[in-house]
């Protein structure tokens, strides 16, 4: 069986944009997560979704606890980040690495870009692009840079690559990257048109090449309707049951995961963090099979 660690990442200084508040995010998940592992009896728990008792040690579920961040140092947060991750990958265990704002994508890609030999691909699930370059605004490492970062890494190759879930507005000159690169993207609009399936066929037609797998999900990626504690709010997401039949099926060919701008700041209640506790959760068992 499959051994997890959840790393949390409690940052969210790269928030340039947008609103603060993913730095809660981390512990809000882990309580909710605990929660979920009351169900598992005897290394073993019900997955009414498949009609099917399955194997799973709540113990696999390791917490490896908070990066030890600098919030008044972004490069320093990426850089530890960016170690932990690599360390708890050499370690054996897949990283469940739970930010923080979206800037966490690129150390959590390079941390396990750093422990494995051959090629990485990412399947980054996101309403943004994430691929700016620089602005003034907010120099070149953001929660709008972090893919843009990771596809710089030496053996992450673009053309194995997918964004799925993007949409509404972004800059002409992210579009021209994309072409130039030969990332793949899958907008929210074709997914929501065309359903799981050809999404999915999409998805592994390009990762399939890869050697390792990373999956990075930006819970805005859903609709508000179902996640409204988010950095910001883009209208025309997935929905809750789409993002899971996308996600699973990822899940045991996948070396590391991420999970963030869950904003408990601007959430309903607990809607986001428990959703988000949900997704980390069943990722852990659907990885384990």
């Amino acid at each position: 069986m499959k051994e997890f660690a959840f790393v949390g990442v409690p940052f969210d200084g790269a928030a340039t944009l947008g609103w603060p508040g993913a730095r809660y995010a981390p512990n809000e998940v882990r309580r909710h997560l605990d929660w979920m592992k009351m169900r598992v009896e005897d290394g073993q728990i019900y997955w009414i979704d498949r009609d099917e008792v399955v194997a799973f040690d709540a113990d696999a579920l390791h917490d490896a606890g908070d990066v030890e961040i600098v919030p008044h140092d972004l490069m320093a947060t990426i850089a530890a980040a960016r170690d932990k991750v690599r360390m708890e990958a050499e370690s054996g265990r897949v990283p469940l690495v739970i930010g923080g704002d979206d800037s966490i994508l690129f150390p959590a890609v390079a941390g396990i870009h750093d422990a494995v030999a051959g090629s990485v691909a990412v399947v980054h699930f996101d309403a943004h692009l994430d691929l700016l370059d620089h602005s003034a605004a907010q120099g070149s490492h953001s929660q709008s840079s972090g893919m843009r970062r990771a596809l710089e890494l030496e053996r992450v190759d673009p053309r194995l690559c997918v964004q799925v879930g993007t949409r509404n507005f972004n800059f002409p000159s992210s579009k021209q990257f994309i072409d130039g690169v030969g990332l793949t993207e899958v907008p929210a609009a074709r997914v929501l048109s065309e359903g799981a399936g050809p999404t999915l066929e999409r998805i592994f037609e390009v990762v399939d090449k890869a050697d390792h797998l990373v999956v990075s999900v930006d819970i805005d990626v859903l609709d508000p309707a179902f996640a409204p504690g988010v950095g910001w709010q883009e209208p025309g997401g997935l929905s809750t049951r789409l993002l899971l039949d996308l996600l699973l099926p990822l899940a045991n060919q996948t070396d590391g995961f991420a999970l963030n701008e869950v904003n408990p700041m601007t959430d309903q209640g607990a809607q986001t963090t428990i959703l988000a506790a949900n997704l980390v959760f069943q990722f852990a068992v659907a990885a384990g099979l």
